[in-house]
């Protein structure tokens, strides 16, 4: 039943010291995580959308510039000067110096004839009347074509302006090289798998896509995600909704490809939605460091799990074992108290006795002056002649005289001790108080083999006490010291030596030594401690020398123990001079 109750008590103690720690670690861990996961998603998001905008920018100055640099010609010059092959290849090298993108430029008549052109491919008398480029740029008067074929049966796009000269519009067209800008789209690096391309409005690749694509082949995963391109996904993160913000055309997004891999996507139109500017990076790669952070949360989740869990099992082992040891400490001292209660019944009844003993030891005493007086009156009136038998007699009564005088002794000895409780102070003589306490145990030292020496100075002062407690201190001392000498050496070789004498500090000094079994170091201190003892069990309550303790210092003076363990013991009272 017992035991029942020590598991009952573990499990719950086990279950506090768990639980309490684990769920204000746990939550604090959720929370953290939440916090941190929303810090790091909005970060790369929000350098995402820089990235986009700054490729975006960049994408649409080089456009801007190239059509810029066309009007200038077209302004600059006459649809005359054009049409001359020496002038336009003056003007075509001037173009090259603006800027190498140019590989060719031609002239246009209003009819979409190509009157001039200056350039890898022979393309003039070219008409292009029905070709859906000429018509917008005579419409709009400039125009940026999405990437086509055309008669070069080569994929390139075109920018072209138009300008009315006396009536008549001209055209003046040129290629963009389609390498240098499908590499300068393509050059943005994020990450490992970062990558940047242009769809126009079909979904068909105007520039190369790193991790493979074919120009004017159709990407695969646009009508997967076509409505997250015009910002209709419920998966759209826009962090600005500010419209005016230059971000609030970027669109954010996660979605799957074809091949089953998870993307971060950002988008943004060009060219008034004919062009979309794509930037993806693969999900595991953009939040890199959130897996980092994951790996790091569960790595301390579980090393501080386990340090709770073993912290909760080594305190409650501790606990367990500390009740255990109180509960034993509390069994201990109701058994102590019991002893301890039944010694001072035997104390009580112990004084009863002697007062009992103390009667007929007074009527013996009456008894034996009564014999001795008539005695003298028969040897007076010579009724009795010296004899051998008379001297034997008279051996006897002096016999009985000195017996009652012993016990008379040992009854004045015990009611002294029983009225231990009963505190008088007085003035004590050491020099005839410690001969008549050491008399008490010298038989049981004789008996014992154990060689009793005093050594108490002449000049010992006398001191004010409890003649009772200071009773109590002495035998406790002296028979602490015959139990340690008889345990190591039995009834041969034991020495006990009491001394009294006093000091040049005004006190006086009484100490018990021994040749007994000694004390290990580690129990010195402990020595007056309530009910420690070092005494097997039944044998030792534990009290002795504590009481002595108390005693000694309620008289004003110290205790102390000197002992080294198959030497001996050296117990030392010291007390203030009366």
């Amino acid at each position: 039943m017992e035991k029942n109750h020590y598991d009952v008590m573990r499990r719950i103690i086990l279950a506090c010291m768990i639980g309490l720690p684990v769920l204000p670690f746990i939550l604090a861990l959720v929370i953290g995580y939440s916090y941190f996961t929303a810090s790091i998603e909005d970060s790369t998001i929000s350098s995402m959308k820089r990235i986009v905008g700054s490729h975006r920018h960049m994408i649409e100055s080089f456009l801007r510039e190239r059509r810029a640099n066309l009007e200038f010609i077209h302004h600059s010059y006459t649809s005359e000067e054009l049409s001359q092959p020496q002038k336009l290849h003056h003007i075509f090298n001037l173009l090259q110096k603006e800027s190498n993108a140019f590989v060719d430029i031609g002239i246009f008549n209003e009819e979409g004839v190509h009157v001039a052109y200056h350039g890898p491919y022979k393309l003039t008398g070219k008409v292009y009347k029905e070709a859906d480029w000429f018509t917008e740029v005579i419409k709009k008067g400039y125009y940026i074509s999405d990437v086509f074929l055309g008669f070069r049966k080569v994929p390139h796009f075109i920018i072209a302006v138009a300008r009315e000269e006396q009536g008549r519009k001209w055209v003046v067209r040129s290629t963009i090289d389609t390498y240098m800008f499908n590499n300068m789209v393509k050059k943005v690096r994020i990450g490992q798998t970062g990558e940047a391309y242009l769809l126009n409005a079909e979904g068909v690749f105007q520039t190369e896509r790193r991790s493979g694509s074919s120009l004017m082949a159709k990407d695969s995963d646009y009508k997967k995600y076509h409505h997250a391109f015009n910002g209709t996904s419920s998966r759209d993160k826009v962090i600005n909704s500010n419209e005016s913000s230059p971000d609030a055309s970027i669109r954010t997004f996660i979605e799957t490809d074809a091949k089953g891999n998870e993307y971060l996507y950002a988008t943004t139109w060009m060219k008034n939605k004919k062009w979309l500017l794509v930037v993806r990076q693969e999900k595991a790669d953009a939040f890199n460091a959130l897996s980092s952070a994951v790996s790091l949360i569960v790595l301390i989740t579980i090393c501080g799990g386990i340090i709770i869990v073993a912290v909760a099992f080594y305190l409650t082992d501790k606990i367990i074992d500390r009740m255990k040891k109180t509960d034993a400490e509390k069994s201990q001292l109701e058994d102590q108290l019991i002893r301890a209660h039944r010694l001072a019944e035997l104390g009580q009844m112990s004084a009863g006795f002697a007062h009992e003993i103390n009667n007929p030891l007074q009527i013996i005493k009456s008894e034996h002056s009564l014999i001795e007086m008539l005695l003298s009156d028969m040897k007076e009136e010579d009724h009795l002649k010296e004899s051998e038998s008379l001297t034997e007699l008279n051996d006897s009564m002096d016999q009985i005289k000195l017996q009652i005088e012993r016990c008379a002794k040992i009854t004045q000895a015990i009611l002294k001790f029983g009225r231990q409780n009963e505190v008088t102070i007085q003035e004590v003589d050491l020099r005839s108080f410690i001969p008549e306490i050491t008399s008490m145990i010298a038989k049981k030292a004789s008996v014992h083999g154990i060689d009793l020496k005093q050594d108490i100075a002449k000049d010992t002062p006398e001191i004010q006490g409890d003649p009772g407690q200071l009773q109590q201190v002495l035998l406790n001392l002296y028979n602490n010291a015959l139990d340690a000498i008889v345990e190591r050496h039995g009834a041969k070789h034991g020495k006990m030596i009491i001394k009294a004498e006093g000091n040049k500090n005004g006190k006086v000094e009484i100490s018990v030594t021994d040749n007994g079994i000694g004390i290990d170091p580690e129990h010195q201190k402990n020595i007056f401690s309530p009910f420690f003892t070092t005494k097997t069990v039944g044998k030792g309550t534990g009290l002795g020398l504590s009481v002595c303790y108390g005693i000694i210092d309620n008289m004003g003076g110290t205790m102390k123990v000197s002992s080294q363990k198959d030497v001996g013991t050296t117990f030392t009272v010291s007390l203030p001079v009366g």
